[in-house]
Order: structure tokens, then sequence, then C-alpha cells
């Protein structure tokens, strides 16, 4: 667990944001997932870090970072972390909700970003219409609304065996942590609050404009629209790639760990 002394921080233009900052040499940026924190990639930065600086960013509304009080994007937070950091252009990777932001990044600020991967999301326009993810959706809003904190968590923990599993086929130090990390971050959240993130728009058609190398990294086990998706992004950029792990759904960086860090660290090299 990251003490919070060892934590670092930036005035942006809305609140202090948090990082965690490792290594030395070219610049690896690791954003995380939805309502979780920079802790999911605990067991994944000190490989990583061998050979590269690296960076996990607490993204905005979550762990040690300010929430919003006026409306933002999450791309806009990574760049004025970039040139606070002065050391890119970098490599982004992120998963779910953090690869969605590396996505919106490569549009929206493309001079600060050397390469990217991108796992468990697509861009911020796709919508996964699988039976069992909409099921999700509607309950974590449910409980959300109704401020069920407890109904939420049981909701939300489902993402981490993903559709073909049941979540006694994870190891429970997973599901631990990552209640740990998103009571955190709830706690930090009102029910009914105002959601004042911007999205990014137009996407899928700017897509084709990337030049940096992609790679798309996700868990076998995840949905097939997610699958379908990821394999879309890697088709649509000019250097794009797929991997997927075997044994692993929406959470690779902590299911697996030594194989996200070898598919990573092969990718690094490659550049």
């Amino acid at each position: 667990m990251t003490a919070a002394s060892d934590m670092k921080y930036f005035a942006s233009a809305d609140g202090d944001l948090a990082y965690r900052e490792a290594g030395a040499g070219d610049l690896v940026v690791l954003l995380h997932s939805g309502f979780v924190d920079h802790r999911v990639f605990d067991a994944v930065m000190p490989a990583l870090a061998s050979t590269h600086r690296v960076v996990a960013a607490d993204v905005r509304g979550h762990g040690a970072s300010a929430n919003a009080t006026r409306p933002f994007r999450w791309t806009d937070d990574v760049a004025a972390l970039l040139r606070h950091l002065d050391a890119g252009p970098a490599v982004l990777v992120g998963v779910s909700m953090g690869g969605l932001i590396v996505s919106d990044t490569l549009l929206e600020h493309p001079e600060l970003v050397r390469a990217a991967v991108v796992g468990g999301a697509s861009t911020g326009e796709f919508q996964d219409s699988d039976p069992w993810h909409r099921t999700i959706q509607a309950e974590t809003a449910r409980a959300l609304a109704a401020g069920d904190v407890e109904g939420w968590l049981k909701a939300f923990l489902n993402y981490v065996p993903g559709p073909h599993r049941t979540l006694d086929e994870v190891d429970p130090d997973i599901p631990r942590r990552l209640s740990e990390m998103a009571l955190n971050t709830l706690s930090k959240h009102t029910p009914g609050e105002q959601d004042r993130l911007v999205r990014v728009t137009d996407t899928w058609s700017r897509l084709p404009g990337i030049e940096v190398p992609v790679l798309t990294l996700n868990g076998a086990l995840d949905t097939a629209d997610v699958l379908a998706a990821a394999q879309r992004l890697a088709d649509t950029v000019r250097h794009g790639r797929s991997v997927v792990i075997e044994g692993t759904a929406h959470y690779p960086n902590m299911e697996k760990p030594e194989e996200f860090t070898a598919v990573v660290a092969d990718f690094l090299r490659s550049l």
C-alpha cells in the first residue's frame, strides 16, 4: 500500500492532483480504472520502474486527487500533469476508464504522447451492449442513486471476474483491494452530485490520424463487445496491434501482473 508520504501533488487549475513516481528514464504514465486509484498498478510499477521513469496518477475525483468544482476533461488533467513533469512526450498506459483517458489524450493532446497502451477500453463513444454489462450498469446506478454503498460495491465487483466466471473463481485479495480503493473514492462524493465531466466526442472518425504506436491489451474473459472494440481501435490507428491475456477479464494488471508487465515492457522496447 502506498503511504501518504510517497505521494506527490501538483496544483491544477482546479485543485491538487496526486501521483506516485518511481524509476528513471523515459516517462511512462499509468492511468487507473474507474472508482479506484493508482494502487491497481502496485504489482506492475516496480518492474517498469527498473527501466523507465514511471508515474501512476490518481485521476481527478479518485484517490488523493481533488474533486471537480467546475467542468473539466480528464485528458486535460493528464496534459497538465505531463507539462508539470516536463519529461514528455510520454508513453501512456491505461486500464478501463484509464484506457479511455489514454484514447482521449491521443486525440486531444497528440504532441504529448509518444505511444499508448489501451486496456479494457476503446474510446469514450463505445457502448458495451452486452446484457451482463448493462445489468451491472443498471445495478450500480440504482445503488448510487439510493446511497446503497453495499449494493453498489457488490455490483461493482462483478467487473473482476467478467461475464464468464464468478467472483469465487478469483483470488480474493483482488476484490478486497479493489473494495478498499473504491470505498475510499466513493467517500469523496455524495449521492446526486453533479457530474462535471465533459466528454470527448467525434473519436472514432479521428483515430486514423493517430501517428504513434498503439497497443490494445485486454483480458480474454472480458465481454465480447470490449474485445471487439479493442480490435477495432487497433485496426483503425495507423500503427496498432492487439494482445489478449488469457485467464483474466477487466483487470489483467491485477490478476496477471507478470504477464501484463511483460507485454508492456516488450512494447516499450519496440519503441
